[in-house]
C-alpha cells in the first residue's frame, strides 16, 4: 500500500519510519530535503505543504491509499479538506476541527462551556489597553500568551509572589502583552491575546488517534520545553521527552491517565457539537498534574507531538492495525500496543535556536552513525538539509536523538553517548539533565505535591475552585 506523508521534520521521519517498517511504501510531500525522509521515501515531492493545491498535485502522481499530515500548519491552511475533496484517504483533522489547537481562545471556550475537568480562568482580547486593564485588576499569577498556537513562542509566566517586584513585574506583563500584538503572533485570529491563571506542577502529553468517535490513547509522554537545563530558558517546540516502560509515565498513576483520557473523549465529542464536523485524525492533550484539579488542560494538538512521536512511533507494534482501522471505520476495537521499554529523545540544536534562528542556520554537522548505533540509539533528523553529502542546520531543532532500554535514566546514558559522536563547526546544544536520577526524582517530588493537595482539596469538595483575597474587597472564590 502507498502511504503519503505532508511535512518536514523529525515527527515526519519517525512516522515515515514506522510506515516503511509497517510494510507501506513511502511517499511524502515536502517543504524541505529532510535528509531522514529522504533515505525512508520512495519519492520526497518538495512542495508548499500549505497549499492545498499543489499538495493534492503531488496526490494525484503519488496516487496514496493513505495520506496523513503531520504538519499543523497544513491543517490549519485546510489541506485535510482539499484532499478529502479531491477522494484521498485522510488521516488529519479538518480545518473547523483543527481549531482546537490554532486558538487555544476557542479551545478555553469550548471546555468552559461543556464545564469540563482541567479547565483554567481565562480570558482573551483584542484591545491592548483592556487586556492591561484586566492585568492591572487581576489578583494572582499569571500566564500571558498568543491566542494562536505559535510554537512555544510569545508565551510568558510571570509569579506575583515577591511583593517588592510588582511594578516590575506589572511592567513585565504590559510590555508581553504588546509583543504579541507587535509581533503578530495571532495575526489571522480576532483576540490575539490570551491571559489565564498561572498554575504549577508536571506537564506530560497523551496522543491519540480518533475516527470522531472512538479513540485509540497511545502511552504518555513528557516533553521538556524549556531551552536548558533545570527547565530554565525561553520556551522552545520542545528540547526532549521521555516515557516510560507502559503507557503510563513513572510519576504518574492510572488514575491520571485514565482522567486525562477522559477529557480527551469529552473534547472529542463537544468539538463534533461545536463544529458539526466528526474528529479524524490525532489529537493530543498537553496537560498539567496541578493541586486544582489533578490533570489540567494546557492546550491540544491537533496532530502527533515533536519531538514526542519519536517516543512512541519506534515501539508502536500495531500502526498498521491503527491506520485501517481509522481508513476502514473499524477502529472500536483497536488497542495501541507497544515494546515494553522505557525510552528517552534529547533534541541537539544550533546556537541562536529558538530566538535568533537564523544564526543558526547553514552550519555543518558530522555525525558518526556507527557510534551512534552502537551506543543503542537512533537518529531522527529535524531542521537538517543536505548537499554533496554534507548535512546543514536549518536554524531550528537540528535532530532528535532516541534510545530505548528498562529504565528512563539507562535511555538517557544511551543517548548522551550517542550524542558525543555529533560534531559541528558551530555550538550545538541540548539537554543533559533529560532523563537523568535528578530530574526524575524532582519529577516524583513535583507530581506527588500536586496530587496529595489536590486529594486534599478533593475530600473537601473543592476541585476546580478557586480562593483569592483581594486588599480592601475580601474573600472571592470562584
Amino acid at each position: 500500500m502507498k502511504f503519503m506523508i505532508v511535512g518536514s521534520g523529525g515527527r515526519e521521519h519517525a512516522i515515515a519510519e514506522t510506515a516503511t517498517r509497517s510494510g507501506y511504501e513511502v511517499y511524502t510531500a515536502s517543504d524541505a530535503r529532510n535528509p531522514g525522509l529522504l533515505a525512508m521515501s520512495k519519492e520526497l515531492h518538495v512542495v508548499d505543504i500549505l497549499d492545498g493545491a499543489a499538495v493534492a498535485k503531488v496526490a494525484h502522481k503519488v496516487r496514496p491509499d493513505v495520506i496523513f499530515i503531520g504538519s499543523e500548519e497544513s491543517l490549519f491552511a485546510g489541506v485535510s479538506d482539499t484532499l478529502r475533496k479531491e477522494g484521498f484517504n485522510v488521516i488529519g483533522a479538518s480545518q473547523k476541527t483543527a481549531e482546537i489547537e490554532k486558538s487555544k481562545g476557542f479551545m478555553r471556550k469550548l471546555m468552559e462551556k461543556y464545564g469540563m475537568h482541567g479547565r483554567l480562568r481565562f480570558k482573551t482580547f483584542s484591545n491592548i489597553n483592556e487586556a492591561i486593564r484586566y492585568i492591572d485588576e487581576y489578583p494572582g499569577s499569571v500566564a500571558i500568551k498568543p491566542t494562536r498556537q505559535a510554537g512555544g513562542k510569545g508565551v510568558k509566566v510571570i509569579a506575583d509572589i515577591q511583593t517588592y517586584l510588582k511594578e516590575e513585574k506589572s511592567h513585565a506583563k504590559k510590555r508581553h502583552v504588546s509583543d504579541i500584538v507587535e509581533q503578530k503572533l495571532s495575526k489571522d485570529l480576532e483576540d490575539p491575546i490570551l491571559i489565564e491563571e498561572r498554575v504549577e506542577g508536571v506537564e506530560y502529553t497523551l496522543q491519540c488517534f480518533t475516527d470522531g468517535t472512538h479513540i485509540v490513547p497511545l502511552k504518555m509522554v513528557q516533553d521538556h520545553p524549556h531551552a536548558f537545563v533545570e527547565d530554565i530558558g525561553p520556551e522552545t517546540g520542545g528540547m526532549g521527552s521521555i516515557a516510560g516502560t507502559g503507557n503510563v509515565l513513572p510519576f504518574l498513576t492510572k488514575r491520571d491517565y485514565d482522567t486525562s483520557f477522559d477529557i480527551v473523549k469529552k473534547v472529542v465529542q463537544a468539538i463534533k457539537k461545536e463544529t458539526g464536523e466528526p474528529y479524524f485524525g490525532v489529537l493530543s492533550g498537553q496537560f498539567m498534574l496541578t493541586e486544582k484539579w489533578g490533570p489540567t488542560v494546557i492546550e491540544f494538538y491537533s496532530r502527533l507531538g515533536d519531538p514526542e512521536t519519536v517516543n512512541v512511533m519506534p515501539q508502536l507494534q500495531n500502526f498498521d492495525e491503527i491506520v485501517n482501522g481509522m481508513m476502514n471505520g473499524n477502529i472500536a476495537n483497536v488497542d495501541a500496543k507497544f515494546e515494553e521499554k522505557a525510552n528517552v529523545v534529547k533534541v541537539v540544536a544550533p546556537k541562536g535556536y529558538p530566538n535568533e534562528r537564523g544564526m543558526g542556520k547553514g552550519h555543518k554537522v558530522a555525525i558518526d552513525f556507527d557510534k551512534v548505533a552502537q551506543s543503542g540509539s537512533h537518529i531522527y533528523f529535524g531542521s537538517m538539509y543536505e548537499e554533496n553529502g554534507t548535512y546543514y542546520t536549518g536554524g531550528s531543532r537540528a535532530l532528535e536523538v532516541y534510545a530505548s532500554a528498562d529504565t528512563v535514566e539507562e535511555a538517557s546514558q544511551k543517548v548522551e553517548q550517542a550524542i558525543s559522536h555529533i560534531k559541528s563547526d558551530w555550538k550545538l546544544f541540548h539537554r543533559k539533565d533529560i532523563g537523568t536520577k535528578a530530574l526524575m526524582q524532582k519529577r516524583h517530588d513535583q507530581a506527588d505535591l500536586a496530587r496529595d493537595i489536590f486529594r486534599y482539596r478533593e475530600a473537601r469538595g473543592l476541585i476546580g475552585k478557586t480562593i483569592d483575597w483581594i486588599p480592601g474587597i475580601g474573600k472571592i472564590e470562584t
